[in-house]
């Protein structure tokens, strides 16, 4: 329930477009009355025309009545956590005194140009039920169309609260999968850091260089959600030199991509999990390794793709698609650009895997 002041509640009820609606409303029975009034009077059309404005004039009294006594209402229940009976009495009780109040009002003004014109206790009686049911109703619906307005804006609180919720999780999951990969990474690099220093120097210390500069890439982009192509790719190029210093022949790689698509956004670590995945699942089960290639390129509708191709040894063991580390990948891609951005795998000829990610043209701007 919505924590309105008083003040609030009043001026939600008494607006300039409530008393608009009210205002029509009264024109338009005015005019559905006279419109059975028409032939019965001996009077011309100066007469019809007279009789019209008078009861639309009444007509309005009672309706200003009533919606001055809903507004009354509105700001007594408002911030108090009245029960159901306590707050339907209040609402009854000013439906039912705004229809007489208007009656009364209109008795009085009525009997300004004629000082002896009696109350009639029939007409009193009718015209404070009529009034009383009409305002009810009027009542009925406002209430019925604020709580529908109050569940469409608590329905959307929580998909957006949903969709921050799916975005956190999305963010954990990659946090742990880079836990996962990162230090194991690591250890292998300096293991084999160790290694070349013992046997062959000179090596040792260009994987010592390279390793420094794959971490001074990584770590900026560790609190980063999101980062640029031309970051990405200076990740990736750093990662494969290691790996290349490590398998030796058994990999060779290559990146291109047009200097105007470098400052394209998108989430950061998405180019490293797919080359991760293609050394991992295509070229680190052959003995012969094989080769890797990025390229970005302009896309049909404005935006880019970006492909990670190698010759692997294909699906044939791979995940397919349906790894932990491409399920990130998409979850995140969807919670920046929705159903705009894809990634989508395909085999390659002769042999190999494709991936290759499909970014909107907002990424470009």
């Amino acid at each position: 329930m919505e924590d309105l002041s008083p003040l609030q509640a009043f001026r939600r009820v008494c607006n300039l477009r409530m008393l608009a609606g009210v205002y029509y409303f009264c024109l338009f029975y005015a005019i559905s009355r006279a419109l059975t009034w028409f032939g019965e009077g001996d009077g011309g059309l100066d007469e019809a025309l007279f009789d019209l404005v008078r009861f639309s004039r009444q007509c309005l009294l009672t309706g200003i009545s009533l919606l001055l006594m809903v507004a009354l209402a509105e700001a007594l229940l408002a911030g108090r956590r009245w029960k159901l009976p306590a707050a339907l009495t209040v609402q009854a009780g000013a439906v039912g005194f705004g229809a007489a109040l208007g009656t009364w009002l209109r008795y009085v003004v009525s009997s300004m140009g004629d000082p002896g014109n009696k109350v009639k206790p029939a007409w009193v009686m009718s015209t404070i039920l009529l009034w009383a049911l009409l305002g009810g109703i009027a009542y009925a619906l406002l209430l019925v169309s604020r709580a529908q307005r109050q569940g469409r804006d608590e329905l959307t609180q929580l998909f957006r609260e949903r969709e921050a919720l799916k975005t956190q999780q999305t963010e954990a999951q990659l946090s742990a999968l880079n836990a996962q990969i990162e230090p194991h990474f690591l250890f292998n690099t300096l293991a084999n850091v160790k290694r070349l220093y013992e046997t062959q120097p000179e090596r040792g210390r260009n994987m010592l260089v390279a390793l420094i500069a794959y971490l001074r890439a990584a770590l900026p982009g560790m609190r980063r959600h999101e980062s640029t192509l031309a970051e990405e790719l200076e990740l990736v190029r750093h990662y494969l030199a290691i790996l290349q210093m490590r398998m030796g022949e058994r990999l060779s790689f290559d990146i291109s991509a047009p200097n105007e698509l470098l400052a394209a956004r998108l989430p950061t670590l998405v180019l490293p999990t797919l080359v991760e995945n293609a050394i991992k699942h295509g070229l680190s089960p052959l003995p012969e390794g094989g080769r890797i290639e990025i390229r970005a390129a302009h896309a049909a509708d404005g935006g880019l793709t970006v492909e990670v191709a190698d010759n692997g040894q294909g699906f044939g063991t791979a995940s397919g698609g349906a790894g932990v580390g491409l399920a990130n990948t998409r979850a995140r891609l969807a919670a920046r650009f929705g159903d705009a951005a894809t990634l989508a795998l395909e085999a390659a000829q002769p042999r190999g895997v494709v991936a290759r990610v499909h970014l909107p043209a907002e990424a470009l701007a």
